[in-house]
C-alpha cells in the first residue's frame, strides 16, 4: 500500500477512531488510577454435579466469605453481585466424609481482581446414601370420644407413606404419625382427612402426605 491510499484509510472514519482511542485511554486511566483495595464479600456456593443416590450431611453450608483485591470500582457491591463458589461434587461416588479446599477456580472472578482467600479455606462435608421406603401410619388422637361411645374400628388409607432421606435415617424410622384428631365431641362413625408427618428434620415423605382414617364409633351398651 502506498502512502497516498494508506492516509486515506486513516482518514476514513477519523472521527470515530479518534474517539474510540480516547475512550479507552480514559477507561484505561480510570483503571489505573482507581486506588487498590482489599475486601471480603459473602458469596453463596453452589454445589454441582451430586450423584443422585448420595445426599448432603448438614455440616453443609450454603456461603463463604471471599477475600478479595483490586480496584475499588471492581470490588463494589453491584461488581460482585453474581460472584458465587461453584463447587463440582462429581467426583464424590461413595457416602462417607471429603474434604474441599477452596480456591480461585472454583469461581468467576472479575478482570482485574485477585482472589486472596477463602474463610473457610476449607469445607469437610459428610455424604450419605439416599434411601427410601414404606412405613405404616400411625394415628394420634388429642380426645378421645365422650363418655359412653368407644372405638370399635378404625381403617387408614393408605395405611403406610413412603419416606426418604440419608441411609441412617430412614433405618431409624419407624412410623409416621398423623395429625392429632379431637374426637371429644364424636358420637357417630365418620371419616377425617389428616396429613402425616415425621419427626427426623431429614427425613421427607416422598408419598402425598396426607391419609385417610375412618373410624367405627359405636355406643356401649348400658347396663
Amino acid at each position: 500500500m502506498t502512502l497516498r491510499p494508506l492516509g486515506r484509510a486513516l482518514a476514513r472514519n477519523f472521527g470515530w477512531k479518534l474517539g474510540s482511542v480516547l475512550l479507552a485511554v480514559v477507561l484505561w486511566l480510570a483503571i489505573v488510577g482507581e486506588p487498590e483495595v482489599v475486601t471480603t464479600h459473602s458469596v453463596p456456593i453452589l454445589y454441582r454435579n451430586l450423584p443422585a443416590d448420595l445426599l448432603m450431611g448438614q455440616d453443609a453450608i450454603d456461603s463463604v466469605r471471599v477475600e478479595l483485591r483490586g480496584p475499588a470500582g471492581r470490588l463494589s457491591t453491584a461488581a460482585l453481585a453474581d460472584l458465587a463458589v461453584e463447587l463440582d461434587l462429581a467426583n464424590t461416588k461413595n457416602p462417607g466424609e471429603r474434604t474441599f479446599t477452596l480456591s480461585e477456580g472454583d469461581l468467576r472472578i472479575p478482570d482485574g481482581v485477585a482472589f486472596v482467600r477463602a474463610i473457610p479455606s476449607q469445607l469437610r462435608m459428610h455424604f450419605s446414601r439416599r434411601k427410601s421406603k414404606n412405613v405404616p401410619v400411625e394415628v394420634r388422637f388429642a380426645a378421645l370420644p365422650p363418655e359412653g361411645y368407644n372405638i370399635v374400628r378404625q381403617e387408614v388409607s393408605p395405611d403406610t407413606i413412603q419416606v426418604a432421606g440419608p441411609e441412617h435415617r430412614i433405618d431409624a424410622t419407624t412410623t409416621a404419625q398423623t395429625d392429632a384428631i379431637d374426637l371429644r365431641a364424636a358420637t357417630t362413625s365418620a371419616s377425617y382427612r389428616v396429613n402425616t408427618f415425621v419427626s427426623d428434620p431429614e427425613v421427607w415423605i416422598e408419598t402425598p402426605q396426607a391419609v385417610t382414617v375412618k373410624l367405627i364409633i359405636e355406643q356401649r351398651p348400658k347396663k
